[in-house]
């Protein structure tokens, strides 16, 4: 019999990663066995260092890990001299001499991140289509939309999609509609870019000191700021410092601005900002889109402009900005990622650094460098795209092993304090709508298809109840929900452009939108979704039951997407918050059912 499980407390001492200061004790339950090592491995220089384990009743060997330096850590089993004990497909002990190794995060002691931002609730708002206060005026070059339902431009222009077609979203609107956002229990406002641009989503910079004039200006953002504070309403802004546009005052390729850009002169002073191949014609530019030309990995003047002493992130830090997000953190170095945590922090300690980034980011690679994000120097947070991709699966399929394997590795990977701020997402600018995924039955693939992509009536019924199961997942578990703008009332819509529709003021789809207040007051009502353990109690066929536990209080969350109906037996009363019904001994969860029972000081 081999039993090693790191999640429980009887084999690891400490779950998940651990601080240098921390002395973890690990045991393994190993029957007919002589001798037992681990073997533990430093990611950062490969080397490997070998500890004897003391044999205890039971057949349970044990030993303690000194204290360890900060970094990234492996390790696995070896018994009898020659049988290795690794990490199988669910999360089981396997032996396999070509074993999956466990994972040991090390973190500084001194790492914190925002208590503020733990147990909220997210809104993320792409700017030019959530709410239009008043008229507006567009640059030349760009097209007016007086049509807020109509669908964004998609077309290539000369070989080109331009993305130059603008609604009109503004700051105003967006503080028009704080009290909508404050009756879904918004905490934090992440928007996308709003600095002056070329595009409708202004990924493309072209001064970042400057508010994109369609939005508004710099008193506008401070009064928004000022408004939502009141709310008890944080905002966090989009940082895109991988590259810029081509259109900025930095490059200035086509001589709209008043400056001598790096395209023009080797004498510009942004000249260091970017790489050419051969001047001017010739730079890196963002996956060879040449619009986007690639800030230089090596240029100090860049990053003291944005996070030296008085520098970009200072400046709106100052104004009340609550935190940054990332663009592609892992395309900017790590030595960047330390100074701008560092900038933001400077202005206020508890000021939020999250990035973007797909995969697990404990242990991310990126052009062949391990990322140090969680170490304790760098990030507080990252876009939760591993647990939506999992959470599709589950409501999709049914099947709940990816998704109990998803929750169990993160567990496992990050600090408790990073793991209560992960963001997560069920959609975002970059990928379809959710309603969409999870209603449609068969995938749009041409732009020209999905332009007039609705779901049907049978569609949309079965959209919605998916929905539900997947937005449940999303604001209980681990980390805080982030609901991009319009999902909640229903929007539709493929990729990008048709995910960035506006937000169908009074054509909301009434039955979504009181789901989400549901959600929203649940979560607001219980601090246990703030730092909460979670412990999964049951995956099988469709079924999927997990607790968030918090000292006496605790929550259930049963999820039944199988044939059949199941019964949980309560070992005292609970109250189920979603049916407003209190039961003493059992919960009846018949097929398709879903419940949050629950139990105060238990």
């Amino acid at each position: 019999m081999i039993y090693y499980n790191p999640l429980d407390l009887k084999c690891k001492s400490i779950k998940g990663a651990i601080t240098d200061l921390d002395e973890v004790n690990i045991s393994i339950k190993l029957s007919d066995a002589e001798r037992c090592r681990l073997i533990l491995r430093n990611d950062s220089n490969n080397s490997t260092s070998a500890y004897e384990m003391d044999k205890y009743p039971d057949n349970i060997y044990s030993v303690k890990l000194p204290k360890l330096e900060v970094g990234l850590y492996w390790y696995y089993f070896v018994f009898n001299n020659e049988y290795c004990i690794g990490l199988g497909e669910n999360y089981n002990a396997v032996v396999n001499n070509n074993v999956n190794c466990y994972q040991l995060l090390v973190y500084d002691h001194d790492y914190k991140t925002p208590e503020w931002f733990k147990g909220g609730i997210m809104y993320q708002i792409f700017p030019d289509r959530f709410y239009r206060d008043g008229d507006f005026t567009v640059p030349e070059g760009k097209i007016k939309r007086e049509d807020w339902y109509g669908t964004p431009f998609y077309k290539a222009i000369n070989g080109k999609v331009l993305n130059n077609d603008f609604f009109g979203g503004n700051l105003k609107g967006i503080e028009k509609k704080l009290k909508y956002l404050k009756s879904l229990n918004v905490s934090v406002i992440y928007l996308n870019p709003i600095f002056l641009s070329y595009s409708n989503h202004r990924y493309d910079t072209s001064d970042y000191m400057k508010i994109d004039t369609v939005l508004g200006d710099e008193k506008d953002l401070k009064s928004l700021l000022n408004k939502a504070k009141k709310l008890g309403i944080k905002i966090i802004l989009d940082g895109v410092f991988n590259h810029t546009g081509d259109d900025s005052i930095y490059f200035n390729k086509y001589g709209h601005f008043d400056t001598v850009g790096a395209y023009q002169s080797k004498e510009s002073p942004y000249y260091s900002w970017y790489c050419f191949d051969k001047f001017p014609d010739k730079y890196l530019s963002w996956w060879g889109i040449d619009i986007l030309p690639t800030i230089n990995k090596n240029s100090m003047e860049f990053e003291d402009f944005i996070a030296g002493e008085n520098g970009m992130l200072e400046h709106y830090a100052k104004l009340g900005v609550a935190g940054i997000r990332l663009d592609v953190v892992d395309e900017i170095p790590d030595s960047f990622v330390v100074k701008i945590r560092n900038a933001m922090r400077r202005v206020d300690s508890d000021n939020l650094v999250l990035g973007e980034v797909w995969e697990d980011a404990t242990n991310k690679i990126a052009y062949g460098v391990r990322r140090k994000y969680f170490q304790g120097k760098e990030l507080d947070s990252v876009m939760n795209y591993p647990l939506k991709d999992a959470i599709i699966n589950f409501v999709l399929t049914s099947n709940s092993t990816n998704l109990s394997n998803v929750i169990k590795s993160q567990t496992d990977n990050y600090p408790k304090m990073a793991l209560d701020c992960l963001m997560n997402i069920l959609g975002t600018h970059d990928t379809p709508r959710i309603l969409t995924v999870l209603g449609r039955e068969k995938v749009k693939t041409s732009k020209e298809e999905s332009e007039f992509e609705f779901l049907s009536d049978k569609e949309l019924s079965n959209g919605i109840q998916r929905l539900k199961v997947a937005s449940l997942l999303q604001f209980t578990l681990y980390g805080i929900p982030s609901v991009y703008y319009g999902d909640e009332a229903g929007l539709e819509g493929n990729m990008d452009p048709f995910n960035r529709k506006c937000y169908p003021w009074d054509r909301e789809n009434k039955t979504i939108l009181s789901w989400y207040k549901r959600l929203s007051e649940i979560r607001s009502k219980i601090d246990l979704f703030k730092d909460g353990e979670l412990n999964v109690l049951l995956e099988d066929e469709g079924l999927f039951i997990y607790e968030r536990r918090k000292g006496n209080d605790n929550v259930i969350i049963a999820i039944n997407l199988s044939v059949s109906n199941y019964s949980i037996d309560l070992s005292k009363p609970c109250y189920d918050l979603l049916s407003s019904t209190f039961h003493e001994k059992h919960v009846g969860l018949e097929s398709g059912k879903l419940a949050v029972l629950w139990r105060k000081n238990v």
